[in-house]
């Protein structure tokens, strides 16, 4: 037996609750971990709360991300005693994931755990840190340096933006942080940014261009936020596009990208081929600087995850949220 968060939905409607589930009851799969930490991102919050039609099939086990020690294993490349990470590939949503004490999955979908990490740095990181992540080496791939100018992260007190301010800092980048909540000024400039904004500056309706002001950007809200932030880059400028926090339209014009030569990359980390993930992950071990890893995540029991969950979509959940399974 094991404990899980489990949602299910039929015609008593829709809940999630911590549950005592056997290990019969795991779905297929060649390789079995014992999970020893998970996360809480905000698609495991819409998942347990239901906000958002995110499980596609139930019941489920929701958690994006787990680390752990593989218990046994069919697939080649793994075996027994392997401490490993996994992030996405649709776990939580139609394969049973990390927010339980064990999983079954697909060694396909499997990263061995870097050294310079526990499993617990290991899910203070995260999706939200392997995202931010695969948005630098974008930046880096289109040819920004910090020589072109500064860097803009939108929503950066939440997972994804802590991690990249704290990465593109230690690069190098001058960093200007946007957040909704002003209080959180001292907890960014701690992780590297050398200006904090008000996320009203940027989520207004604005113009099709703007005056320009960054080299590149890190957008984790979209909507009219992501149009600004088009509408005030430099020249050549570079857009990594990972987050919806603020909706999923975009209201903008062709200005910024047959004026200004502006590029818009999109960045997806749920079916990110594994070559890509091996590097993020090089790379986060190289560049993440672990003391500022320790002041962005907090560390909270599985039962608390259920509440966690709705402070976290409601913006009041700074950083990462580690999740002891075990406890």
């Amino acid at each position: 037996m094991f404990k899980a968060i489990l949602i299910e939905k039929d015609e008593a409607g829709y809940r999630a609750a911590v549950r005592e589930l056997d290990d019969a009851a795991l779905p297929a799969g060649d390789v079995t971990v014992r999970v020893a930490y998970s996360t809480l991102n905000y698609k495991d919050g819409l998942a347990i709360t239901g906000k958002s039609p995110v499980v596609r099939k139930f019941p489920m086990v929701p958690g994006i991300d787990l680390a752990g020690t593989v218990e046994s294993s069919s697939h080649p490349d793994y075996q027994a005693g392997d401490a490993v990470v996994l992030n996405g590939w649709g776990v939580g949503e139609t394969h049973w994931g990390g927010l339980a004490q064990r999983a079954r999955l697909s060694g396909d979908w499997l990263v061995p755990l870097p050294a310079a990490f526990t499993p617990a740095q290991a899910m203070a990181i995260g999706t939200a840190g392997y995202t931010a992540m695969l948005c630098v080496l974008a930046l880096e791939r289109h040819g920004v340096t910090p020589a072109h100018g500064p860097i803009v992260v939108t929503g950066a007190a939440g997972g994804v933006g802590s991690v990249a301010v704290a990465l593109l800092a230690k690069l190098g980048f001058s960093v200007a942080a946007v957040t909704g909540r002003p209080q959180e000024a001292d907890y960014l400039r701690s992780l590297g940014a050398s200006e904090v904004l008000e996320r009203a500056e940027l989520s207004a309706p604005g113009k099709p261009l703007a005056k320009e002001r960054w080299a590149g950007a890190v957008d984790t809200v979209g909507s009219h936020t992501l149009a600004n932030v088009c509408a005030q880059m430099k020249y050549r400028g570079v857009v990594t596009a990972c987050g919806m926090a603020g909706g999923m339209e975009l209201p903008a014009t062709v200005a910024p990208f047959i004026l200004r030569g502006v590029t818009l990359a999109g960045i997806d980390s749920v079916m990110c081929p594994r070559p890509e993930r091996l590097q993020a992950w090089q790379r986060l071990a190289a560049d993440l600087d672990l003391a500022r890893l320790g002041r962005m995540a907090h560390e909270i029991t599985l039962d608390e995850a259920l509440p966690t969950a709705a402070a976290l979509l409601a913006g009041q959940v700074r950083g990462r949220v580690v999740v002891d399974v075990n406890r």
